[in-house]
C-alpha cells in the first residue's frame, strides 16, 4: 500500500469513526434523557407544582370548608334566614379578608342565592344556569365540594373559578351550598407562573378529560381525547392516579406526566416538548465533524512524518550496507542505470572503479574479524569523504568496493582515485592497510557487466604489479576495444 493510500485510509477511518460515534452518542443520550424526563424530571415537577397548588389554589377550598363548618351560617339558616343583612355582611367580610372576587350561599330551603351584595335570584331546576347547584347537591356522600368554572352570577361577563361546598346542619342534614370564587384570570396567571418557572406546559383536566384550568396562552384542544397522539394516552391518564409517558404530534415528541389532585377532583397534567431535536443534533454533529477534521489533519501530519521517517529507514536498510554505510549492490544497479541514461543523453563520460583492500585475509587472521570490520569501515568512510561530491561508493562484496564516477573520463578518474589511495595509505590508525584500484571508462553503449569486467581486470593488474596502486583500462586510439 502506498503512503498516500494509507494516509487517506487512516483519515477515512477517523472520520467514519467520529460520525458513527456521534450518531451512537446522540441516540444513547436521547434515550437516557427521555428516561430521565419520564422517570424523574416530569414527576418531580408535578410534585413541586402540586405543593405550590396547595398554597395558591387550595386555599379557596380551605376557606369554603371553614365557611361550611361555620356555626353562624348553620345557626342563621336554621333560624329561618331572618335578617339577611347578617349573611350579606358575613359574605362581604369573607371576600374582603381573603381577597376573593366573590362569596355566596345558596339555601336549599328557600332556593335563594345570597351574594355579598344581596339576594341575586332564586335558583330553579328549570334554569340550566343553576345546574351546578343540583349537581353538587346530588354528589355522593363524602364528596362535599366541587371546583368548577362558570360566569359570575352578579357579573355575567366575568369568568370565575368557583369552589362550591355543601353545608350540613348539626345532624348532617343538607342545608345548601356555600363558597368563594377566584378570578379565572388570576388562576390563569398562577398556571402561567408554573409554566415559566418550570419551562413546561401545565394544565388541569377533569375526570372526563376536559381541560378545566390552563394558562394565559390557550391550548389548541378542549379535551385530551382531541389532541393528536395524546388521545392514545387518555385512558391510561384517566384511570391512573399518576403516570408518565410520551406521544408524538405534528412531527414532534412530547413527554407527559399526570397526577390526580384530590382537592380539585382534577388531574394535573405536565408536559414537555422534546428539546433534544434534530437541530441540536445537526449542530452537535457539525461540531464533532469539525473536531474530527482537525484531528484528521493532525493525524495526517503525524502519519506523513512517521511514514516518511519509516520509509526512509526502510530505504536505507534496502540500499545501504549495514557494516560500512555505503550503498549495497541492489542500490548500485539503480544508480548505474540512471547514470548511463543521463550520460548517454548528454554525451558526458562515465567511469567505474573496483577497489580491493590489500592482504585483507591476513588482517583478519592476525587481528580478528572485529578489527577487520573496523578496517573496512575506515576504508569506506575515507572513500565517502573523498568522493561525496564526485561519485558513488558501493560495497561489492567482502573487502571489495565499486565506485561510480559520472562525468569523469579515465584520466580524471585516475587522478581522483590516486588521491584516495594515498589518503588510505597515510592513515595513522593500525593496522595500516593499502588498496589496489582498477578503473575503466565506459565505451559508447557498453553494458555494465563488460565495463565492470574491464575494471576488475585492471584491479588484478594492479595487484600483480605490487598492489597499492591505481591501474587504468586504457583504450587504443584506433580500436574501440579496451587495452590494459
Amino acid at each position: 500500500m502506498t503512503r498516500n493510500k494509507f494516509t487517506w485510509l487512516l483519515v477515512s477511518l477517523i472520520l467514519f469513526g467520529f460520525i458513527i460515534t456521534s450518531f451512537v452518542s446522540y441516540h444513547v443520550a436521547h434515550k437516557a434523557l427521555e428516561e430521565q424526563i419520564k422517570r424523574d424530571s416530569l414527576p418531580l415537577t408535578s410534585d413541586n407544582i402540586y405543593s405550590e397548588i396547595q398554597q395558591d389554589l387550595i386555599r379557596p377550598i380551605f376557606i369554603s370548608s371553614l365557611m361550611a363548618q361555620d356555626t353562624f351560617v348553620r345557626d342563621w339558616t336554621l333560624s329561618g334566614e331572618r335578617e339577611p343583612e347578617k349573611i350579606f355582611q358575613y359574605l362581604e367580610e369573607i371576600k374582603r379578608q381573603y381577597g376573593t372576587v366573590t362569596s355566596f350561599f345558596v339555601s336549599d330551603r328557600t332556593n335563594r342565592y345570597y351574594h355579598y351584595s344581596g339576594v341575586l335570584k332564586n335558583i330553579s331546576e328549570d334554569d340550566p344556569r343553576d345546574g351546578w347547584y343540583y349537581r353538587v347537591k346530588a354528589q355522593n356522600p363524602g364528596k362535599d365540594y366541587e371546583v368548577n368554572i362558570d360566569h359570575d352570577k352578579a357579573n355575567p361577563d366575568q369568568v370565575v373559578v368557583f369552589v362550591n361546598y355543601r353545608v350540613y346542619d348539626f345532624e348532617h342534614r343538607f342545608l345548601g351550598v356555600i363558597g368563594v370564587g377566584l378570578s379565572s384570570n388570576a388562576v390563569a396567571g398562577v398556571i402561567e407562573k408554573y409554566k415559566k418557572r418550570y419551562e413546561r406546559e401545565v394544565y388541569f383536566i377533569n375526570e372526563l378529560g376536559e381541560v378545566t384550568l390552563q394558562g394565559a396562552q390557550r391550548l389548541d384542544f378542549h379535551a385530551i381525547q382531541e389532541k393528536e397522539g395524546l388521545k392514545e394516552l387518555a385512558t391510561q391518564i384517566l384511570t391512573s392516579p399518576s403516570m408518565s409517558g410520551s406521544y408524538t404530534a405534528d412531527g414532534e415528541e412530547f413527554y407527559v406526566s399526570s397526577r390526580w389532585v384530590e382537592e380539585f377532583q382534577w388531574y394535573l397534567i405536565v408536559q414537555q416538548k422534546d428539546k433534544f431535536n434534530s437541530k441540536i443534533f445537526v449542530e452537535t454533529l457539525f461540531n464533532d465533524f469539525s473536531i474530527s477534521i482537525l484531528v484528521a489533519v493532525i493525524v495526517i501530519f503525524i502519519a506523513q512524518f512517521s511514514f516518511r521517517g519509516y520509509q526512509a529507514r526502510l530505504e536505507r536498510m534496502a540500499t545501504t550496507d549495514k557494516l560500512t554505510g555505503t550503498y549495497n549492490r541492489q542500490a548500485f544497479d539503480d544508480i548505474v542505470n540512471k547514470c548511463f541514461k543521463d550520460t548517454a543523453q548528454s554525451g558526458a563520460p562515465c567511469s567505474i572503479a573496483l577497489l580491493d583492500v590489500d592482504h585483507f585475509k591476513s588482517v583478519n587472521d592476525s587481528y580478528g574479524h572485529q578489527i577487520g570490520d573496523h578496517v573496512l569501515q575506515r576504508v569506506a568512510h575515507e572513500c565517502q569523504r573523498r568522493l561525496t561530491d564526485s561519485g558513488f561508493v558501493c560495497r561489492w562484496g567482502g573487502e571489495e568496493f565499486i565506485i561510480l564516477l559520472p562525468r569523469y573520463d579515465a584520466k580524471q578518474a585516475e587522478k581522483v582515485l590516486e588521491e584516495l589511495r594515498q589518503s588510505i595509505e597515510q592513515q595513522h590508525m593500525k593496522p595500516k592497510v593499502s588498496v589496489s584500484i582498477g578503473v575503466a571508462e565506459r565505451i559508447a553503449n557498453e553494458n555494465i557487466d563488460t565495463l565492470i569486467h574491464r575494471a576488475d581486470t585492471a584491479m588484478y593488474q594492479a595487484k600483480e604489479h605490487g598492489r597499492n596502486q591505481v591501474r587504468v583500462a586504457w583504450l587504443s586510439e584506433e580500436q574501440s576495444s579496451p587495452l590494459i
